[in-house]
């Protein structure tokens, strides 16, 4: 009698469990289904948004290559639709320099760049690149406190560019006549790390036509950084 008794109060109990979760599911079940359609929907969208980004850059890539062929690539490829992504604008105006140096318009594009830049003020990789370009663009005709002001942004300890942004320091300074300052700012950039082979190359070249001394080309210790040109 107590086995059956067991039974039926266990009978009543799971029909109460039973009972109970219907009910549950009945008040709130909506949310969980809500929560189901939510995740589906925001993989499908993600998925969706991923391949219509896919589908710009390859449209905004083939029309680049598109405007390079033209018979006036500056004008193509500064009319390239970015799709509002900055980085695109700022690549394909300096793309348009590089159009604008090859035809000999080393000032236009000089600007060009130095207006890229601060399209991409956010973004510190081509911010520096297109600031640079206009720097080794420009070359002797920029202006020099502006360029000084440029590079001495561009050589900032952990800078994108720090290390080229040097090297046109040191350019400067032979531009302006002061071997020793360069000679000392060469050997001080020979010092970093992480300068690439072509660099090296490049500051021991420069060590040489400069008539530094042997033991100097191969890069001195530290000494004090020389105050950039004043023209």
């Amino acid at each position: 009698m107590a086995n059956q008794n067991d039974s039926f109060i266990d009978e009543v109990t799971e029909d109460l469990r039973r009972d109970r979760l219907f009910n549950l599911f009945r008040r709130y079940g909506w949310i969980a289904i809500l929560l189901i359609l939510a995740l589906v929907g925001g993989t499908i969208w993600r998925e969706y948004a991923r391949n219509q980004a896919e589908a710009q850059a390859q449209a905004w890539g083939d029309a680049i290559l598109a405007a390079q062929q033209t018979e006036d690539p500056i004008e193509a490829l500064a009319a390239v639709d970015p799709a509002g992504v900055a980085g695109r604008k700022a690549l394909s105006e300096m793309l348009a320099a590089g159009a604008e140096i090859e035809a000999g318009q080393a000032g236009q594009a000089a600007e060009r760049l130095k207006a890229a830049a601060a399209g991409v003020a956010d973004d510190p990789l081509l911010h520096d690149l297109a600031l640079l370009k206009a720097v080794m663009v420009a070359g002797p005709g920029m202006d020099a406190a502006e360029r000084d002001e440029i590079l001495a942004g561009l050589s900032k300890p952990g800078a994108p560019f720090e290390l080229l942004a040097l090297e046109q320091k040191a350019v400067a300074l032979i531009g302006a006549g002061r071997t020793d300052d360069a000679i000392t700012l060469i050997g001080q950039i020979q010092q970093k790390d992480g300068l690439a082979e072509g660099l090296r190359r490049r500051l021991a070249e420069m060590m040489i036509t400069l008539g530094a001394e042997a033991e100097q080309i191969g890069g001195p210790g530290p000494q004090p950084m020389p105050a950039p040109p004043v023209n």
